[in-house]
């Protein structure tokens, strides 16, 4: 742990000694520790700070040393437990305070001082705190608490604003925007807290160039071979800063990828749209980490694509500043990681400028899922629910209709049942008007012979989602149905010429369609389906919204209730010539095996 005042080198002695007592402080488990608080300060720290977390029985202090004459300048972190007697644990820190003395003055072959004087100093306690622990002495107003090692005093300051945890990418791109994950700030807030980014040729430079600041860093394309430090002061709202953590890349910056197609299409969505009623959605597979990763993705289903580019540290930065730079109101994505969700979407989304909202809805057990996010500047969001549509099927009263029809196909009911399928809803209020969208967001099964088995999940998914709308009329005081309008996204892993699209756009699947008998064990007689929205394909029927060397095709939809919505434009998809200049998708340019769909609508 190490606390800078606005630095902008990193001294390697420094970093060596840091380094080197770790061990020997708290052996190898400090090493981690330290490691994330190392730096230099400007002048001459005269605070010692503790931290306990309310859940925690550890006590971590932390303090600098420095002395001229001593010729030590020097960091020292501790981690002692609260029930720790004071005494102890001043003993511990003159122990190791004499410990360094003595091998310095050893090098420049001085001599150490004969005793190291290391004490708390209150007139409060008159001479009594040898009798108290910390867990004591810190339940106490600790403003007139002194801690003094030799001639050196400092205040005392518990529990300040504090990070402890924080992690930079492994693959950092010249000219995408990079940031830190899984920042967690405690006893202050991000919006408090002050980032800084440098740069130098190597970890262990002394001097660093700075080059940005904020949690968010386009990387220029003259950072290449660089590697990137993020120093990071935390703040409270009350106006104190807490000790400062400094992370370096571990690898340097890469050359970008050259032009990726998404970045031409980002020519047609330079700014967000302003309009009260007009909104731009996005639909878009990401491709999760689950799948690109395993050993079949590699040796089949993407054996195309060299590893390094599946790799969900290089497709991050990508499908992450494609998604920025739509400069979309409502994003509905499909696979999604649980980890990517938090420590990635939601650490840059959320933040400004960008100030989305994200709901996650995960795929039952599964570590993947959809997850819809809005802009909050556009949205007040009224309801969310996820819909696990298998265990519901036979439960729910608003199902009971199809699924008396179905469930004496035994076969059938058992498979449809057992699947994770998850369907995601989010009912959102547009600001300034009297207005309402309904967005919903699913990832039908796949599986070629379950053509049967997604259009009786999309029928159940329209059974919900009417239900949901009769549903937020009464509980919202809407005035009229013609004040909500339906926008239904996602991978519904169905081609244009199967029941779905037909389901959708022409409101009647009927009992005559191929679907019904798609596997002919569980084949399906005497059901049609029907929905009452009046439903239009913002995309139409392209060719492709899937592109792999095994199958390519449209899967992904935006469906949009064409009697409540205009719709004004779509960003145009990628060329075939694009998707298969590198075989098929993924590839070094496209972060996932689908491609993202972009419309603008309005309502009427």
């Amino acid at each position: 742990m190490g606390f800078i005042q606005g630095s902008k080198s990193l001294a390697v002695s420094l970093v060596k000694n840091i380094v080197g007592s770790s061990d020997k402080l708290l052996g190898n488990k400090r090493v981690s520790l330290l490691s994330r608080f190392c730096g230099t300060f400007a002048g001459k720290m005269e605070k010692v700070y503790f931290r306990n977390a309310s859940d925690s029985k550890e006590l971590d202090i932390v303090f600098r040393f420095v002395n001229a004459n001593l010729k030590i300048d020097r960091e020292f972190n501790f981690r002692r437990q609260m029930n720790e007697p004071i005494d102890a644990i001043l003993a511990r820190i003159q122990s190791n305070i004499q410990s360094r003395l003595a091998k310095s003055c050893k090098k420049l072959k001085t001599k150490p001082p004969a005793e190291i004087n290391v004490k708390l100093l209150n007139d409060n306690y008159d001479g009594k705190l040898s009798e108290l622990t910390f867990g004591d002495l810190l339940t106490q107003d600790v403003s007139n608490v002194k801690l003094q090692v030799l001639d050196t005093v400092y205040d005392l300051v518990f529990n300040p604003p504090w990070i402890s945890a924080l992690k930079l990418p492994s693959c950092i791109l010249a000219g995408f925007v990079t940031y830190p994950t899984n920042v967690q700030i405690q006893f202050g807030d991000r919006q408090f807290s002050k980032a800084v980014w440098s740069k130098a040729k190597k970890p262990t430079d002394m001097d660093w160039e700075e080059c940005g600041e904020g949690f968010q860093y386009l990387v220029a394309p003259e950072n290449v071979g660089y590697h990137l430090k993020l120093v990071v002061t935390p703040g409270n709202a009350q106006g104190m800063a807490g000790p400062v953590l400094e992370k370096i890349s571990n690898s340097a910056v890469q050359e970008s990828p050259g032009s990726c197609p998404f970045q031409d299409r980002h020519r047609h969505t330079p700014h967000s749209l302003s309009a009260p009623n007009e909104m731009r959605v996005v639909s878009y597979n990401l491709l999760a980490d689950l799948y690109a990763s395993s050993d079949y993705a590699g040796s089949t289903l993407f054996s195309y694509c060299p590893a390094k580019y599946l790799q969900i540290d290089y497709r991050k930065p990508l499908f992450i500043n494609e998604i920025i730079g739509y400069n979309a109101d409502i994003l509905c994505l499909q696979e999604v990681d649980q980890r990517i969700f938090d420590f990635d979407l939601k650490e840059i989304l959320a933040q400004p400028p960008y100030d989305y909202h994200g709901l996650m809805a995960p795929k039952g057990k599964c570590a993947e899922g959809v997850a819809i996010f809005y802009r909050n500047s556009r949205f007040d969001l009224l309801d969310s629910q996820v819909l696990h549509l298998g265990s519901n099927i036979p439960v729910l009263p608003v199902f009971e209709s199809l699924w008396n029809k179905i469930k004496v196909y035994a076969q059938l009911a058992e498979r449809i049942c057992d699947r994770s399928t998850t369907l995601q809803t989010c009912l959102l209020r547009i600001k300034d008007t009297d207005n309402y969208v309904l967005v919903a967001n699913t990832h039908l099964y796949f599986h070629p012979d379950a053509d049967h088995i997604r259009l009786l999940q999309m029928g159940f998914s329209m059974l919900f989602i009417e239900h949901s709308i009769s549903k937020a009329l009464k509980d919202f005081n809407i005035s009229s149905p013609k004040n909500i309008g339906l926008v239904f996204c996602g991978d519904f892993n169905s081609v244009p010429e199967c029941g779905i699209y037909k389901l959708m756009t022409e409101q009647l699947a009927d009992r005559t369609l191929e679907d019904w008998r798609s596997n002919s064990e569980q084949a399906v007689s005497n059901v049609e389906l029907s929905q009452p929205f009046k439903m239009g394909s913002a995309y139409g029927a392209p060719e492709y919204t899937h592109y792999t060397t095994l199958f390519s095709g449209c899967l992904d939809y935006v469906f949009y209730q064409n009697d409540r919505f205009e719709l004004l434009k779509v960003v145009p998809l990628p060329t075939e010539e694009e998707l298969k200049a590198n075989a098929a998708i993924p590839s070094p340019v496209f972060p996932s095996d689908h491609v993202a769909l972009v419309a603008d609508l309005k309502f009427l």
